[in-house]
């Protein structure tokens, strides 16, 4: 069996990829500790469960409209007038199978072969495979910790080529943590107003979990001028601990949403019924339950910045929100493992965690810049206690110097 040539360029999800290791490891009966999968280890609220129950034993369980259900994109246009001062009609709404699905389908809508895509480093890693699936190409501009893992106005500025086509960004950021303020990113859109053709996908999957007290502000409301070519990208996944429900939203022109949907009529007729009604009652239910997992993300993101603040060779700027930990090993790089290898990239260092700490995580490559380790924090404090005391004894085991 022959192939498509476009996948030679594209690998499976990293996050997923060190997770099925570890799962193998664990299988095999070894005491393996997964910071790889960003996935919260909290149960779905008991009201969304019971409405998605009450669904099914109504009937509401065969196909609903291609690009959801009228009742879910009722419920996410509240959520955007309530919680972000945006109007959409139900013709600029789509919902699909996780926030994944928005992105492949308005990048398959809208890409021809050759067009650019502009990626903020770190990034999601699945931004760039989805692109090069579709014959696009990445360009990856990065954004240091120095500049606290943000895109400047000027870098942004000096990516821009006759062939862009769009601009991901994502906030708070998978992986990073950081969060674009207004000013930030009206600073940006002042760029993006002088390139009529470059298109906006902003990822907002992350917005509930903050921990600034400025927060979180939607790149739609900082940027109004720009409405007629942003696309936003949200979902329940995150936010109401329901990875396994599979929904995803997005909302933009009508133009594009139609498009989309066209694209997702052939690929996945739309999202499980029932899911889609646990969701309504997610966005329109009581939300304390979310503020409730923000807190404690947030107590886990203060017990990894301390952790790592006394491993030496470690350095972590203290992520903004999201639940991940992205940590530079920079001061490991060049040193010498116990059994004599030396570590010259971070897919070392997280290779070298996995058999000597029995932690595992993925390596910064993965996210488009170097040399970082990323963890995720969405998993019990007493769990990630051990992972850490486990990567500080891996520490002190390594030799020689840094370069």
């Amino acid at each position: 069996m022959r192939l498509a040539t476009a996948l030679a360029a594209v690998q499976p999800s990293a996050s997923m990829a060190v997770s099925d290791a570890a799962k193998a490891l664990k299988a095999a009966g070894e005491d393996v500790i997964d910071l790889g999968l960003g996935e919260p280890d909290f149960d779905t609220p008991a009201h969304i469960v019971e409405a998605a129950y009450c669904a099914a034993k109504e009937g509401q369980t065969r196909y609903t409209p291609t690009g959801g259900s009228a009742a879910l994109k009722q419920a996410v246009a509240r959520k955007f007038e309530r919680e972000n001062g945006l109007h959409f009609a139900p013709s600029e709404i789509i919902v699909s199978n996780g926030a994944k699905q928005v992105i492949f389908d308005a990048l398959m809508a809208t890409l021809e072969a050759g067009d650019e895509v502009i990626l903020a480093a770190p990034y999601f890693g699945s931004y760039a495979d989805i692109i090069r699936i579709l014959g696009g190409v990445p360009v990856v501009v990065a954004c240091p910790a120095e500049a606290g893992f943000r895109l400047q106005p000027a870098d942004l500025e000096a990516a821009i080529t006759p062939r862009t086509r769009w601009l991901i960004l994502n906030s708070p950021s998978n992986p990073s943590g950081a969060i674009y303020t207004r000013a930030q990113y009206t600073a940006l859109g002042a760029v993006l107003l002088r390139h009529p053709g470059v298109n906006i996908l902003s990822d907002e999957i992350y917005e509930h979990i903050t921990f600034t007290e400025s927060g979180f502000v939607s790149f739609g409301a900082a940027c109004p001028d720009l409405r007629e070519r942003t696309l936003i990208v949200n979902g329940v996944s995150k936010a109401y601990a329901m990875t396994g429900w599979r929904i995803g939203y997005g909302a933009g022109p009508a133009m594009l949403i139609k498009a989309m949907t066209t694209v997702q009529s052939q690929a996945t007729s739309g999202a499980s019924s029932i899911s889609q009604a646990g969701a309504v009652a997610a966005l329109d239910g009581p939300q304390d339950k979310v503020a409730e997992f923000c807190a404690a993300f947030h107590r886990r993101r203060d017990l990894v910045v301390n952790h790592i603040a006394a491993i030496p060779g470690l350095d972590l700027q203290p992520p903004e929100g999201a639940f991940y930990a992205y940590i530079e090993c920079t001061g490991w790089i060049g040193k010498t493992t116990p059994d004599g290898t030396r570590l010259a990239t971070d897919a070392d260092v997280a290779a070298y965690l996995l058999d000597h700490a029995k932690v595992a995580l993925v390596p910064g490559a993965a996210y488009g810049l170097s040399p970082f380790i990323r963890i995720s924090t969405a998993t019990a404090d007493a769990i990630l206690d051990t992972a850490l005391s486990r990567i500080a004894s891996a520490g002190d085991a390594l030799t020689g110097a840094t370069p």
